[in-house]
């Protein structure tokens, strides 16, 4: 009998913690394998606000490894969301292919829940159309200001690694024109070498093998001053540690974290800073130094995609309650500070450089760069020539 009381005691406290929430909220991200840090960002969020299985507010799923060939897998994973009588937000970091058609049907299904964009790989116009949000790493301003970055570490060359299917993305190629042209005005040489797409059939094994194998005969080919930068979070940590073996320089990853293949490239276990961005920086750095990499090598000192997932999941909790708007800057910089204390952000809304008309849905934004062994480069400070931000 108190084993049966038991049962029906936690049983009861399970509903009136469900009731307790009064909304829910929705986060999609990517894999360990593909995107930690995004997935690292939602589970912070449910650290402090619960798992709706457990009668919290979060409602975490992530969608999968081979989305390029699963996307409508990816596309009724969110609108399943939508099911939830409750919810009242749907975030997607990184907004992989079909998270526009997912908010589309979310929307005929439920007008009422809000959709957020992280990152999106859509092109502008596209993810505008259904988004309420969107938001990007600056590919405007970083396009430059990247080189800035590199010319000021002292690199000659700088060595651009993609792939056919991330080119095709309107913001991905317009940041490589952009940086060529950063390039011809800074002084450096800008060279495009191609490495192949974790999602096609080498998978993401047989692409990381391959910059194993290809950095040593770059740095040979190009020389130790040259700063490189890869499109792809797999090439990220196979790029690092080949740089750190073999010369390099690096500024910054495509979504740049103090996790974004340090960790893995350095051999170092990490797991017990879970979370502690200041700790895993230090981490990071006392390594990087060790290793003769000190200037050399950057990153921002909080995760882009950690934040961007947290700080989106913030966003939407406030604007739900009332307390925020959702296409106010200030409200936008509030909520990602949360996660972010000491770091310098900087950002502005997307304007289409076909026709010059500002987007009030899409927002760019960017951290100061953080240089191992040396600090903050001052990059959150630099105003871009404005003739960057025309360059198509």
């Amino acid at each position: 009998m108190k084993k049966l009381l038991l049962v029906l005691l936690i049983s009861a406290m399970a509903v009136l913690a469900f009731s307790a929430a009064p909304f829910h909220i929705g986060i999609v991200t990517g894999t360990v394998s593909q995107s930690e840090d995004d997935l690292r960002g939602a589970e912070r969020l449910i650290q402090e606000y619960g798992d709706v299985t457990n009668g919290g507010m979060i409602k975490h799923i992530t969608y999968p490894d081979n989305f390029m060939s699963e996307m409508e897998t990816t596309i009724s994973q969110i609108v399943g969301l939508a099911d939830d009588p409750l919810m009242k937000a749907i975030i997607v970091n990184q907004a992989i292919p079909g998270t526009t058609e997912g908010f589309r049907r979310v929307r005929q299904k439920r007008p009422d829940i809000l959709l957020l964009a992280g990152e999106p790989h859509e092109d502008p116009l596209v993810i505008e159309s259904a988004a309420d949000l969107a938001i990007n790493s600056d590919f405007v301003a970083r396009g430059y200001l990247i080189i800035w970055s590199a010319k000021k570490m002292g690199a000659k060359t700088f060595v651009h690694i993609s792939f056919p299917r991330h080119m095709s993305y309107e913001t991905l190629s317009r940041r490589r024109t952009i940086m060529e042209a950063a390039c011809n005005d800074l002084g450096l040489k800008f060279v495009f070498e191609t490495a192949p797409d974790p999602t096609s059939d080498i998978g993401v094994a047989g692409a990381q093998q391959f910059i194993l194998e290809k950095v040593p005969a770059w740095i040979e080919k190009y020389g130790k001053q040259t700063a490189f930068f890869c499109t792809n979070d797999a090439h990220t940590e196979p790029l690092l540690k080949q740089l750190l073996a073999y010369g390099g320089m690096f500024v910054e990853a495509d979504l740049p974290s103090p996790l974004m293949g340090y960790p893995g490239a350095l051999g170092i276990d990490l797991s017990a800073a879970a979370g502690d961005f200041p700790k895993i920086l230090s981490a990071v750095e006392a390594e990087i130094v060790k290793k003769g990499g000190a200037a050399r090598f950057g990153t921002w000192a909080f995760s882009y995609g950690y934040t961007t997932t947290a700080g989106l999941g913030e966003l939407a909790i406030r604007v739900v309650k009332g307390e925020a708007s959702l296409n106010k800057l200030p409200d936008l910089m509030s909520a990602y500070n949360k996660f972010t204390p000491g770091a310098s952000w900087n950002g502005s809304f997307y304007t289409d450089a076909n026709t010059g008309v500002r987007a009030r849905n899409h927002i760019l934004i960017y951290q100061d760069t953080y240089i191992f062994g040396q600090g903050f480069i001052g990059s959150a400070s630099v105003e871009v020539p404005e003739k960057y931000l025309d360059i198509k």
